[in-house]
């Protein structure tokens, strides 16, 4: 399993750097009033998923695999209206990030098929990590999509790379 271990939390961790290199890069293309900004009455802004991002990924990438108390919010992070520049909430996401890849990387390898229950659904300490690894590649997608309905320009996310190249 240890070579599968590897694998996985190396393609996880990899897929969390991306997500936080996006984000950052969105970040970037706006102002300090535009990351509070939000499209609609039913939609969130940018820092309301960034502190989403972070609770989510503290419940069930740290709280879950650490077996420690969860002391999420969950609707705090979506009432939030200001108070937290683009610096810090970048700084709280990727402290988060940082945690959550600590806690994957020094976890006890039963952890990673151990079931633990997490907002009601069961699941593997596996499928916490793919859970959180996905949620946050979900809402990197619309911080991007937002960023670019605000600007009407192109984040460049790819610059420099082959997107066309054929699979080997």
């Amino acid at each position: 399993m240890t070579d599968f271990k590897e694998e996985f939390i190396k393609n996880a961790f990899y897929r969390l750097d991306e997500n936080m290199r996006m984000v950052s890069i969105a970040l970037d293309k706006i102002t300090e009033e535009d990351v509070w900004r939000k499209p609609n009455k039913s939609s969130n802004s940018i820092a309301n998923l960034i502190l989403h991002l972070c609770g989510n990924i503290t419940q069930y990438g740290i709280s879950s695999l650490q077996s420690t108390e969860d002391k999420r919010a969950r609707d705090e992070e979506f009432t939030v209206a200001g108070g937290l520049t683009k610096a810090q909430l970048l700084e709280q996401l990727e402290s988060t990030v940082n945690e959550v890849k600590s806690t994957i990387l020094n976890l006890p390898e039963s952890r990673f098929t151990e079931i633990k229950t997490v907002q009601g659904y069961s699941f593997s300490g596996i499928g916490n990590i793919i859970h959180l690894v996905e949620h946050f590649s979900y809402h990197t997608g619309q911080i991007a999509f937002w960023v670019k309905l605000m600007k009407d320009e192109q984040l460049g996310f790819y610059d420099g790379q082959d997107l066309n190249a054929r699979s080997e």
